[in-house]
């Protein structure tokens, strides 16, 4: 099933290249599915398309049909815009290129793709009309970049595709990512708390407590779920303390309250900091709470476009503790979705989401810019611990992280 792997699990392969070079043409071909309209007029794509499946034997993989970049006009910027928003998630790129016409553009592409460290497949389209360059397929080999003819409307060099995809697809990526595994050992127990609030989806948990035990049981380890209210009665039935306590962040006060102190707590908020993310750069950036300050912004990015209702955790609560911990009230903006700021310096905080919705190229892209731009980042559960005052012990779990803290020494020095 195309759908069995959540897109936060899935290589992401971004198609980039000229205008009417066959990007929508080659996505078809690969998928075998009339994926992406496709038409000799300029410019058929519009937005980013795209499709989720299983490139066997590498696995779930996301492939996005990017409109071209070498698009003119008021629209034409809007279409660039969201192709290089595509960039930032992008795991895998594929240069598509007309074979026999290679200029200064596809340079530019190809550097900005390298820039990001981003490994990249030239596709030479249209193949069956032209070749390209010996002397280019040469210069390509030398510096390492895997280049292949295509002609995807008759399918020619499809399977070679599909090869050089899976040679080139980041070992990393499929590296054993484990979001609790490697914190517990086979036969250990893990108690996770999840409230069952307005927010909480009717009849199915959030994507974040469904993959921890997805991980626990990949580890064979033991999980225990109940709400924050039975958490008390669960532990005391328990004839040995569990390895860990897993809550939802909003729950972190009567959690902490009720698990022994010799029991390591934290959240999956901040479990997904470390998968998705970067923690302990996210722990550097909720240190900067208290540098906060009346008529700072602070901007709450999420990954997901829900609809937010009653005591949404972005927009009521996280303002709230931080109004209560800080004793002033800064300002809050918030973006959602692939929507993130180009210029970055109105903000003096940014605090992200777990990016359940997300991938990890995305959310890493967005830490390197906050760096770059000198704006601090954390994370919902991160500001919540700390704004609660029991960051610390939140961090028990991580001792790399931990000492980040630590080593800060008083609030505020970082």
């Amino acid at each position: 099933m195309t759908q069995s792997a959540p897109r936060n699990l899935r290589l992401h392969i971004g198609l980039f290249g000229r205008r009417n070079v066959g990007k929508s043409s080659l996505l078809n071909a690969i998928t075998r599915q009339d994926v992406a309209i496709v038409s000799a007029t300029p410019g058929t794509t519009t937005d980013p398309v795209e499709k989720p499946m299983e490139l066997l034997p590498l696995g779930p993989v996301l492939f996005i049909d990017t409109a071209g970049v070498d698009d003119a006009g008021a629209l034409g910027e809007q279409r660039i815009a969201r192709t290089r928003k595509v960039l930032e998630r992008t795991d895998l790129g594929v240069l598509v290129a007309e074979a026999g016409s290679w200029g200064s553009f596809e340079e530019s592409l190809l550097a900005e793709l390298e820039a990001r460290r981003v490994p990249v497949i030239v596709a030479f389209n249209k193949s069956d009309l032209a070749v390209p360059e010996p002397g280019l397929v040469a210069r390509l080999a030398a510096e390492k970049l895997p280049t292949v003819c295509t002609a995807a409307l008759h399918g020619t060099g499809i399977d070679e595709l599909r090869g050089a995809l899976l040679a080139a697809a980041p070992a990393e990526y499929f590296d054993a990512r484990r979001i609790v595994g490697d914190l517990v050992g086979p036969g250990e127990l893990v108690v996770l708390v999840v409230p069952i609030d307005k927010e909480a989806p009717k009849g199915r948990l959030i994507l974040p407590q469904v993959q921890t035990i997805r991980d626990l049981l990949d580890s064979d380890s033991f999980c225990l779920v109940v709400k924050e209210r039975e958490l008390k009665a669960a532990l005391g039935r328990l004839n040995r303390p569990p390895k860990l306590v897993i809550t939802d962040s909003q729950a972190f006060l009567k959690v902490v309250a009720d698990t022994p102190g010799d029991v390591p707590l934290t959240s999956f908020s901040i479990l997904f900091a470390r998968f998705q993310g970067d923690l302990t750069e996210m722990v550097r950036g909720a240190l900067a709470i208290e540098r906060l300050a009346k008529g700072d912004t602070v901007l709450i990015a999420e990954s997901c476009t829900h609809h937010p209702i009653g005591e949404d955790i972005g927009r009521v609560k996280i303002p709230r503790w931080l109004a209560q911990y800080t004793g002033c009230k800064p300002e809050f903006a918030t973006v959602q979705g692939h929507d993130f700021p180009d210029d970055l310096s109105p903000y003096a905080l940014v605090i992200h989401c777990g990016n359940c919705m997300g991938n990890r190229r995305e959310l890493l892209s967005r830490i390197l810019r906050c760096r770059q731009a000198g704006v601090p980042i954390t994370n919902y559960g991160l500001t919540i611990a700390y704004s609660l005052g029991i960051f610390e012990r939140a961090l028990e779990p991580f001792p790399a992280a931990l000492d980040v803290y630590r080593r800060a020494g008083t609030p505020g020095r970082i």
